[in-house]
């Protein structure tokens, strides 16, 4: 299920959506690049030193002058991606649904809601696997609390999405809270399939889905906290 774009006109240019964007992908590009330079070790390096290690950060498995401090890599490991399929699916969605919670919250707080959300989606992980050495990556969890604000300002907002089931493909128009209302149960399902198979949290090598889970239901609370300046919306 792959969003293509919704209906919900913005009032405003989305400058932090853009820059959040544009920041992403450099990042990305820098993260590419060190991989390049003969030593395949080197971007694996810069993903356990910038990405945030829940035992790093719950003080589980501390290690001595680290750089940078564990708390800071909560912020640095949001601009950091494990492939061009991981930044291309949180960059779409950020894109797609972004600008319309920007555009409620106004730019200074929704770059504020994004970064908490964020990092209430990486404690939401940290809690239920604190002593995981896996490092946490993406966009996922800041872009989980945009996508949960949206559901709640604009539940019946049209979405063009693509459907892909095998060679089954199809455009369709669903309301906003069946695409994400399906995406939230997914993460969910997933979440208390990894959790009861490996006891881990979710924590497996792959996909953190408790961060999904927390930064969809931190992104929800936050938007009753940093109020919308335009009324009607909630």
């Amino acid at each position: 299920m792959i969003p293509l774009r919704d209906d919900i006109p913005s009032h405003s240019v989305p400058f932090v959506t853009i820059t959040l964007i544009g920041l992403n992908v450099l990042a990305f590009l820098y993260q590419t690049s060190i991989g390049m330079n003969g030593d395949p070790r080197a971007s694996e390096a810069f993903v356990f030193e910038f990405g945030a290690i829940p035992c790093r950060v719950t003080g589980n498995c501390p290690v001595p002058g680290e750089f940078p401090p564990p708390v800071v890599t909560i912020s640095t490991s949001m601009f950091l991606h494990g492939g061009l399929f991981h930044i291309a699916g949180n960059m779409l969605y950020l894109w797609i649904f972004g600008d319309n919670v920007e555009d409620t919250l106004g730019h200074a707080r929704f770059l504020v809601f994004y970064l908490l959300a964020g990092t209430a989606a990486a404690l939401a992980q940290m809690v239920v696997h604190p002593t995981s050495r896996i490092p946490m990556i993406g966009a996922s969890g800041a872009v989980s609390g945009v996508l949960g604000a949206y559901l709640l300002l604009f539940p019946y907002a049209s979405v063009l999405i693509l459907l892909i089931f095998g060679f089954f493909v199809r455009i369709v128009r669903w309301p906003a809270m069946i695409v994400l209302g399906l995406w939230i149960v997914v993460q969910f399902v997933n979440g208390l399939v990894t959790f009861s198979v490996s006891g881990s949290g979710g924590a497996t090598g792959g996909t953190a889905w408790f961060a999904h889970i927390g930064g969809f239901l931190a992104g929800m609370v936050l938007l009753f906290l940093i109020r919308p300046r335009r009324g009607g919306r909630l």
